[in-house]
C-alpha cells in the first residue's frame, strides 16, 4: 500500500474505535437515571458493562481466527454492521432486557473489531514507529471511553438515555461508508478449518468463568453456582490451553506467551485494565449520589482527565520509541498509585477540585501505561504472531476489567448492604477506593520487572 492508503486505512479504524470505546463508558454516568427510569439496582445495571464485556471476551478468540480466514476489509464491515444493528436496538429499548439484548448484539461487533484494529495498525507500522502511531491510537483508546461519562452527562441535562445510543449511529454509517472505499485488505488469508471443539472450550470457558465473576457483586446470588461457575470456566479455560498445545494448526496460538516481554506486558496489562475500568464506574456514582450533582456536572467533573490523557498519550508513545517501556510504565503507575490512594479518604465535604484534579493525574499515568506497555509486548514478537497476540492481549484485557468491576461492586454491595444512607455508601466507596489501589500497587511493582532499553 501507498503513504496515503495506509493513512486512510488508519483514519478508518481510529473513527470506528473511537465509536465503539466511546459506546463502553457512555452509560457509566447514566446508570443512576437508568436504575431510576428502569427500576433495577445497582448489581443489575453494571451488566450492561459486564454483560458486554463477558460476551466480547467470549467473541474475541473466535476474531483470531476470522482474521486468518476472512479479508480484511469485509471482516471489518461485517463487525460494524453488527455494532450498527445492536446500537440501533439500545436506541430503541424500553425494557432492561431489551437494553441488554442490544449491548450483547454490540458486543459482537466490538469483539470481532478490537483485535483486527490493534493487529492492522501493528502489522503497518514499523517497529521504530510504533510508539509513535500507538500513542495516536492511544488517544483514541484512552480519550473515547475518558470523555464518555462527561458527554452523557451533558446529553442527559437535555434528552434521556436513549440519545447516548442515537448519536452514534452516524458515526458508524461514516465508519461504514469510510471502510468500504478506503480500507483495504492488509492481513494475509492462511485458510484452516475451524476445531469446534476449541470454540466450544474457549467460548463455555470464557464465559462461565466471567459469568462467575459477574456474581461476586450480585446481592442474592447463590453462593454454590458463583463457585461452580469459576471453577467449570477454569476447567474448560485449561482444557482449551492442552488442546491448542496438541494441535497442529491452533485455533489460537499461546506461542507469544514464550516472549517475557510480552508476558510481562500482559499481566501488567491486566491489572492496570482493573484499576482504570473499576474505578471509571465508581466514580461518578460517587459524584451523583453523594454530591447530589447532576449527570452533566458529572461529566464535566471528569473532563479535564480525559483532556490530560488525550495530551499526554502521544507524547508518551515518542517517549517510548526513544527512551523504551520501562520508565515510562514506573513513572506512570507511581502517578497511578499515588493519586488513587487520596480517594480513600474522600468525603461529602471535599472541595469538587480536588476530586477533579486527583482523576485528572489518574488518567495522566494511565496514559504513560496503556499504549507504550501494548506496544511493549507487540515489538517482542515477529508480525506472523501479532494476530494472535492481539486476540490474547484483549481477552487478557476483557477479563481483567470483568474482575475489577465485579471485585469493586461487590465490596461496595457488601459495605452499604445495612444501610442506604449516604454515610454508608461513602464507606461503601472507600472500600472499592482500597481495591483500586491495591491493583495500582500491584501493577508498579510489577512494572519494576521490565527491561531497560537496548541501544
Amino acid at each position: 500500500m501507498t503513504n496515503k492508503q495506509t493513512k486512510l486505512v488508519f483514519m478508518t479504524l481510529l473513527l470506528g474505535t473511537f465509536a465503539m470505546f466511546l459506546n463502553q463508558t457512555l452509560l457509566t454516568t447514566a446508570y443512576p437515571s437508568l436504575m431510576k427510569d428502569l427500576s433495577v439496582s445497582t448489581d443489575y445495571v453494571q451488566w450492561l458493562t459486564t454483560g458486554f464485556l463477558l460476551v466480547t471476551a467470549v467473541v474475541i478468540p473466535l476474531s483470531g481466527w476470522l482474521m486468518h480466514q476472512v479479508n480484511t476489509k469485509y471482516l471489518y464491515i461485517a463487525s460494524q454492521i453488527i455494532f450498527l444493528i445492536g446500537t440501533s436496538l439500545c436506541y430503541a429499548a424500553s425494557s432492561f432486557s431489551q437494553l441488554l439484548f442490544g449491548r450483547v448484539i454490540q458486543a459482537i461487533g466490538v469483539g470481532i473489531a478490537m483485535p483486527l484494529f490493534q493487529t492492522v495498525l501493528l502489522y503497518l507500522s514499523p517497529k521504530n514507529e510504533r510508539g509513535a502511531i500507538m500513542g495516536i491510537a492511544g488517544i483514541v483508546i484512552g480519550l473515547a471511553p475518558a470523555i464518555g461519562p462527561s458527554l452523557s452527562g451533558f446529553i442527559l441535562t437535555m434528552y434521556n438515555w436513549h440519545v447516548l445510543f442515537l448519536m452514534l449511529i452516524p458515526i458508524i454509517v461514516v465508519v461504514l461508508f469510510l471502510t468500504f472505499f478506503f480500507m483495504r485488505p492488509v492481513l494475509p488469508i492462511e485458510k484452516t478449518k475451524l476445531d469446534s471443539f476449541s470454540v466450544i472450550e474457549s467460548s463455555l470457558g470464557l464465559g462461565l468463568l466471567l459469568y462467575g465473576l459477574s456474581l461476586i457483586s450480585a446481592k442474592h446470588a447463590n453462593k454454590w453456582l458463583l463457585i461452580a461457575s469459576i471453577v467449570v470456566g477454569c476447567v474448560f479455560i485449561y482444557r482449551f490451553v492442552l488442546r491448542q498445545k496438541k494441535l497442529s494448526n491452533p485455533f489460537l496460538s499461546l506461542e507469544p506467551f514464550k516472549q517475557k516481554d510480552y508476558l510481562i506486558s500482559c499481566i501488567l496489562l491486566a491489572i492496570a485494565n482493573m484499576a482504570m475500568i473499576s474505578f471509571e464506574m465508581v466514580i461518578p456514582m460517587y459524584i451523583q449520589n453523594i454530591r447530589n450533582m447532576s449527570p452533566f456536572e458529572s461529566g464535566l467533573s471528569l473532563l479535564p482527565g480525559a483532556i490530560a490523557l488525550g495530551i499526554m498519550s502521544p507524547i508518551s508513545g515518542k517517549l517510548f520509541d526513544k527512551y523504551g517501556a520501562r520508565g515510562l510504565c514506573i513513572a506512570g503507575m507511581a502517578i497511578l498509585t499515588a493519586f488513587t490512594f487520596p480517594f480513600v479518604f474522600i468525603k461529602s465535604t471535599t472541595p469538587m477540585v480536588i476530586v477533579i484534579i486527583f482523576y485528572a493525574f489518574r488518567l495522566l499515568g494511565i496514559s504513560m501505561v496503556l499504549m507504550p506497555l501494548t506496544t511493549f509486548g507487540m515489538n517482542a514478537l515477529p508480525n506472523s504472531e501479532l494476530r494472535d497476540a492481539s486476540v490474547i492481549n484483549k481477552t487478557t484485557k476483557q477479563i481483567a476489567s470483568s474482575l475489577g468491576t465485579a471485585i469493586m461492586i461487590s465490596v461496595m454491595t457488601m459495605v452499604t448492604n445495612t444501610s442506604n444512607s449516604p454515610q454508608t455508601l461513602l464507606k461503601g466507596y472507600h472500600g472499592s477506593f482500597y481495591v483500586a489501589t491495591f491493583f495500582c500497587l500491584v501493577a508498579l511493582v510489577i512494572s519494576f520487572k521490565i527491561p531497560k532499553k537496548t541501544v
